[in-house]
């Protein structure tokens, strides 16, 4: 059982395969409290041993009316403690106590409007009366009440989006407070955190500072070295240090410069390790071994795996030049493995990550994922816990496959100068502007699309370039940035101006979600 549970209030979340249950993990953390999400097969006794000040039952694509719909043992809602249903989670709740669910022909999704029936705990000091909009991602609905539920709120296509049997403190939502497009989403959750549940606000990274280094040095033991993937980004930087601060000199960390990385990206990672974070490093240059294995790839996953196994042999023929190295430090977080693989639920895959669905079966080298339980938000306030420097800390993330799945289509080393420059213009101006560390990500995309154009009174027809930029606080839900117009502008008339080869230039204007930060 997870030590951290053991140790702390905890809220567990029990996944019934939404993408959004790792974001209401998050959100209960953003109230100080340790939440653990786990599958909704978790044994009774499992749940029993964590002892759960409370228990989130959470959203997921099954229909309650399907012959084999995910459920939870009988013996949960004896536990004596408070519960929340969300989503699929209130219908299973309304279910088992004997209301009705029924299907619809239509799936509603998006905001709607909450108007509030009678008062509740769940609900009180916020100022949510009347109305306030909430967000909707559901095809059945509830349509009776259990016996002692009472409904507090209903909205023009949902009688009760939201219902509860206080005397037991259980509450029922229809409706994902846990999405930033919920009106008020965290102040519930907090009441049911803090208020319902009585939480007390102790999760920290000073805590899990502590907890990790004691981890890391019972996981390593006291034999064999450890090397590093270090790119020089957050993740694999703060991992690296966490890691070097359990066990010292015996962490080398390995730089690979892959041909798929951003204009004097290696040479500013090779100064800010000299500079910042006193930690062995091996440059490696495979830039022409990475094309050679990329070269005719179109397909995204197929180049996510490719370079995902690459970097695994290069780490292995390094790993094997050391003494005695038996593992492998990778900066996991939640988010990549909850978009790769179903680990905690039967959650649909959206795409592999390169630190979690690229690795070989044979691997040499044992994994050590420092961070594999936090958010990105949460590694950026550990890295600062840690004294690390704030243009580390605060770098906008970038992906392990780098500039490849940037690249739509197959990857050249002329497409990749095309995408370096586009890229670079796009971060000097982002900076210039002063925008740099209110977005989430800005950066370009090298489409498959050509387009005509006129250049000098000649027709061109040429590649197109699409800026992405997007504000989010964890990547898991993000929304397009609105930059001004003459950014815009100046971005666009630069990029066609100075890349040759680029004829057009687009912005995305998608949130996630529906889409992807990435494109690829």
């Amino acid at each position: 059982m997870n030590d951290i549970a053991m140790n702390h209030d905890t809220i567990l979340v029990l996944d019934f395969g939404s993408q959004y249950t790792q974001l209401i993990g998050r959100r209960i953390r953003e109230q100080s409290v340790y939440s653990a999400v786990k599958p909704y097969t978790l044994s009774i006794d499992e749940i029993r041993a964590m002892n759960p000040r409370g228990i989130i039952l959470s959203g997921g694509p099954d229909s309650t009316l399907g012959e084999n719909a995910p459920t939870v043992s009988p013996e949960l809602f004896d536990l004596n403690i408070p519960i929340l249903g969300i989503c699929y989670g209130a219908q299973l709740m309304a279910k088992f106590f004997g209301g009705k669910v029924v299907g619809s022909s239509h799936r509603e999704y998006g905001r709607t409007q909450m108007t509030i029936m009678s008062s509740t705990q769940l609900f009180v000091d916020i100022p949510i009366e009347p109305t306030t909009s909430v967000w909707m991602s559901h095809g059945d609905s509830v349509s009776e009440l259990p016996k002692d539920f009472i409904p507090i709120a209903k909205s023009d296509d949902c009688p009760f989006i939201a219902f509860a049997d206080e005397s037991e403190k259980l509450y029922a939502l229809q409706f994902h407070p846990e999405v930033s497009h919920t009106m008020y989403g965290n102040m519930i959750i907090e009441r049911f955190v803090v208020d319902i549940c009585g939480s007390r606000k102790e999760w920290n990274m000073t805590q899990f500072l502590q907890d990790e280094l004691k981890k890391t040095k019972e996981h390593v033991g006291s034999e064999g070295n450890v090397i590093c993937g270090l790119s020089g980004g957050v993740d694999s930087s703060v991992a690296a240090s966490v890691v070097h601060r359990a066990i010292g000199e015996r962490l080398t960390c390995i730089f690979v410069d892959n041909g798929l990385l951003r204009r004097s990206e290696r040479e500013q990672i090779e100064s800010m390790v000299n500079a910042h974070l006193n930690l062995q490093l091996i440059v490696v240059d495979a830039a022409e071994r990475f094309l050679l294995k990329l070269k005719g790839v179109i397909d995204p996953e197929a180049k996510r795996k490719i370079i995902g196994n690459e970097f695994i042999y290069v780490f292995e023929e390094e790993a094997n030049k050391l003494s005695d190295a038996k593992f492998l430090v990778q900066g996991t977080l939640y988010p990549d493995v909850i978009e790769s693989v179903a680990t905690s639920g039967p959650a649909s895959m959206i795409k592999s990550h390169h630190n979690v669905g690229g690795l070989p079966e044979n691997m040499n080298l044992i994994l050590v994922e420092p961070l594999r339980e936090l958010y990105k938000d949460e590694v950026r306030k550990l890295g600062i816990e840690m004294e690390l420097p704030l243009s580390m800390v605060m770098r906008q993330p970038f992906p392990g496959p780098g500039l490849a799945i940037r690249c739509i289509g197959e990857v050249t080393a002329a497409r990749l100068e095309k995408l370096r420059d586009s890229d670079a213009i796009i971060l000097e101006e982002i900076i210039k502007a002063d925008l740099y560390d209110s977005l989430w990500q800005a950066f370009a995309v090298l489409l498959s699309t050509k387009s005509v154009g006129v250049m000098g009174d000649k027709r061109t027809y040429d590649e197109t370039i699409a800026l992405r930029a997007v504000t989010s606080t964890d990547g898991m839900t993000a929304d397009w940035a609105r930059l001004p117009f003459d950014v815009l502008e100046t971005i666009s008339r630069r990029i066609t101006n100075e890349v040759s080869g680029i004829g057009r230039v687009v912005y995305d204007i998608t949130s996630k979600p529906p889409g992807t930060i990435e494109w690829e």
